[in-house]
């Protein structure tokens, strides 16, 4: 038995070994295990730490676009809208009598023009660039205007790309299929209808320039567009413009078939060194209020030389200017230069080769935060319209940003990549407070 009890031993010694040596290799194998799973946790952590500094740091605006003071504004904003807000323009001239007194309100009558509701009811709408589809662009001194019009001419993904001209402030922006014009800005045909044309001059001159140019009998299709700036920066914009020798002499202000003779602020030929409280001290500047103006239907308040009383004047005024801006199938705000940039692409169908980018750090910025108390609340008594106009406007800009955001069903990959379009590369870098000597050559 002896024997047998060491044969059993010495018989179960290699199961013994083996049994040891696979605890060990599957204790090797759980360490080895655990070594790789620490290293891929590790690498995971680096990569996410790697990530937030980037993102933190040195994310480009057109990517982090969704973290930014824009898209947060525009979310607050449009999600607190109500519909009711903004209808009080039709209610008022309609409890007012305005609508059967002055036929202006009535935008859709002028021949051709197209709206909001026209072009955001309509599914199948497009902006037709083969056929008549012209776009007419309001350019309101420094509003950032010059920025967005060359905007129009040189970054726009286009079949036909606007043919601009070396040394020469104007572009060819031509239809695909023939020499005609689907643009009129100050870049592609000039000031055909005199230097920063106002809503009143435009409305009554488009045509009649377009048909002296291409022939009578076209059937065209309008769509005004503008932008809008908050009005205190505006005027102090205007104010640094004109006091370091600029004018705007060469405007028209063409109105009911006449041209208005407006005293001048100067003597001389610029108002060059003048002080803010010169500036505004004038009666006869026309910096105040200047969006509320250039927007309204002049003619119903008897031009610039009105025999109404200020405040019916001024009423009626802004009454037609929010109207008006309402009718607009689009406009943007300087002040949110992305929004503005989707909501264009979105309503025309068109795409921009580069993102638009946010200039904060201008003239008029600088400038505020010079004034004293008194001096910042003299200029907003001065452009109180203009505040009562941009509230409007901001609200409406919004709201129509909110309908696009909720149709789009790509909008946070939209908006993340503005401007980024594989077949163009294009950058137009310019600062919209810079020094620009407008000119009347309408070539």
């Amino acid at each position: 038995m002896g024997r047998r009890s060491s044969e059993e031993g010495v018989s179960d010694l290699p199961v013994l070994i083996e049994d040891d040596l696979c605890e060990r290799l599957a204790t090797m194998d759980s360490r080895a295990r655990r070594t790789r799973l620490r290293s891929v946790v590790g690498i995971c952590l680096f990569l996410a730490l790697t990530g937030i500094i980037y993102l933190g740091y040195f994310c480009p605006d057109h990517v982090c676009a969704l973290t930014s003071r824009e898209i947060k504004e525009s979310i607050r904003l449009s999600e607190g809208l109500s519909g009711s807000g903004l209808s009080s323009v039709s209610v008022e001239l309609e409890k007012n009598g305005l609508l059967s007194m002055h036929p202006a309100f009535r935008l859709q009558s002028i021949q051709g023009s197209l709206g909001y509701d026209d072009v955001f009811t309509n599914d199948t709408f497009q902006f037709d660039i083969n056929g008549h589809d012209v776009m007419v662009f309001l350019h309101i001194q420094k509003t950032g205007g010059t920025l967005f019009g060359k905007h129009l001419v040189r970054d726009l993904d286009l079949q036909r790309p606007c043919s601009c001209q070396r040394r020469r402030k104007r572009c060819f922006c031509f239809r695909p299929n023939r020499n005609e014009n689907w643009l009129f800005s100050r870049y592609s045909t000039g000031w055909k209808c005199g230097l920063h044309a106002d809503w009143t001059e435009l409305t009554s001159c488009v045509d009649a320039e377009l048909n002296k140019i291409e022939g009578d009998g076209i059937k065209r299709r309008y769509f005004y567009i503008t932008i809008i700036r908050d009005p205190v920066a505006r005027y102090l914009s205007e104010f640094r413009h004109v006091q370091r020798g600029a004018t705007w002499r060469g405007a028209r202000h063409w109105c009911a078939g006449t041209q208005a003779n407006i005293p001048q602020c100067y003597p001389g030929s610029s108002w060059q060194g003048v002080s803010l409280e010169q500036f505004m001290a004038c009666p006869y500047n026309l910096a105040s209020n200047r969006q509320t103006r250039m927007l309204a239907d002049l003619s119903i308040v008897g031009c610039y030389n009105s025999t109404l009383s200020n405040l019916e004047r001024d009423r009626l005024m802004l009454a037609s200017a929010k109207h008006n801006l309402q009718f607009m199938p689009f406009f943007m705000l300087t002040e949110y230069q992305k929004v503005g940039q989707y909501s264009f692409e979105e309503t025309f169908g068109m795409r921009f080769a580069i993102a638009f980018e946010q200039h904060n750090a201008t003239l008029s910025a600088a400038t505020m935060a010079t004034l004293s108390p008194e001096q910042l609340d003299a200029v907003r008594k001065l452009n109180r319209l203009d505040l009562e106009l941009y509230e409007f406007a901001k609200n409406l800009a919004f709201q129509r940003f909110k309908r696009l955001r909720d149709r789009d069903p790509y909008f946070v990959q939209r908006f993340q990549h503005l401007g980024e379009l594989p077949s163009r590369q294009s950058a137009t870098e310019f600062n919209w407070d810079s020094v620009i000597e407008d000119t009347t050559d309408v070539e």
